[in-house]
């Protein structure tokens, strides 16, 4: 398992990071367990999670379940702890938990609080912030953004406090490092300058949504990723399953993420249908598994810290873990990038 950096902090995570958002609805707290365990024996050392999940769907009665499911892995598995860096979320501005109250300096502390307790842990390794108050271009809203309403000076006031509460946080030594979700390069610009200038927590990593279908991040997030050492976290890199295959010819397989959501969270557009099918036609071509091609390219981009997959099911957790052998040919790389050029953004 290869290792990269963890931004500026001095950590390093594995190329792939267990993500666990169905902790709890799609996946049992025993077979979560045993994710865990399988995760761990394979070289994975980075586990992700966050306090709104678990997801698919998302309830106000289930908030917290999925950070209280690893933190029995961990009471269960004492003195474990140290063999992995655990990083969580805590819910922007609308979100069901707190009644949709924003990130600010009074929920900061109660938050934090209560994911150290779900999870059983003395210290959160990398906390975020899942979505920015201001809201967020991400989650297929890239086609109406409109930040002309925004308030710049409060804005810039929110960061400021919110920064200030983190290194509270961190002088408890409840948190080690700061991370953003779901950001703009001028919002995580904002929050470096701000935490340069103050002493305070520097931005470490950005958790954004990035695959062979989602490529938002490879402009300008891009630069400032490499210039700024915030690494990306790459979410969805399997676009919810879309990159498997599994939904190619109107599939639906009975427990899927889609049986569930029947549009994926918007990404069921009439032209993504013929993306995939690229993609998934390249791999064929070259005896590669779609999981492994897709996997094994985000480890080819120059900002990538870590990708994470969800798997429902163990199968799905060792297909994932199998595309850390793969190394995809100069040819391959070619032709996915003539399938991007011809499928741009599919949605």
């Amino acid at each position: 398992m290869k290792m990269n950096p963890l931004g500026r902090t001095g950590l390093t995570v594995s190329e792939l990071c267990l993500g666990t958002m169905t902790f709890g609805t799609q996946t049992s707290e025993a077979e979560g367990h045993a994710q865990i365990d399988r995760a761990l024996a394979a070289g994975i050392n980075f586990i992700d999670t966050a306090e709104m999940y678990p997801v698919n769907p998302i309830r106000a009665e289930t908030i917290g379940r999925t950070e209280e499911i690893i933190g029995n892995w961990n009471a269960a598995n004492k003195g474990r702890r140290d063999e992995f860096v655990l990083a969580t979320k805590h819910s922007g501005e609308g979100s069901r938990a707190r009644n949709g109250a924003p990130i600010s300096s009074k929920t900061i502390p109660e938050t934090v609080e209560g994911s150290l307790k779900r999870l059983q842990t003395d210290v959160i390794d990398l906390y975020q912030f899942h979505w920015p108050n201001r809201g967020s271009y991400m989650f297929r809203q890239n086609w109406t953004y409109d930040p002309s309403g925004q308030n710049k000076d409060e804005t810039i006031a929110n960061m400021e406090d919110c920064l200030e509460a983190l290194q509270k946080q961190v002088d408890k030594g409840n948190i080690r490092f700061f991370g953003l979700s779901n950001e703009s390069a001028w919002g995580t610009a904002q929050f470096l300058r701000i935490s340069e200038e103050r002493g305070w927590p520097r931005v470490a990593t950005m958790q954004n949504e990035y695959s062979l279908l989602c490529r938002l991040y490879d402009t300008d997030l891009a630069e400032l990723s490499v210039n700024e050492d915030v690494g990306l976290i790459a979410f969805s890199p399997l676009a919810a399953g879309l990159l498997t295959g599994k939904y190619l010819d109107g599939a639906v397989p009975e427990g899927s993420r889609k049986s569930i959501v029947s549009d994926l969270g918007g990404r069921m557009t009439p032209r993504v249908h013929g993306a995939v099918a690229a993609y998934v036609d390249i791999a064929e071509r070259h005896g590669l598994d779609p999981v492994h091609m897709a996997l094994a390219w985000c480890r080819t981009r120059p900002f990538m810290a870590s990708a994470i997959f969800g798997a429902t099911t163990m199968d799905q957790l060792e297909v994932a873990l199998g595309s850390v052998d793969v190394v995809l040919s100069e040819e391959v790389m070619g032709e996915i990038d003539k399938a991007h050029r011809a499928h741009p953004m599919p949605y």
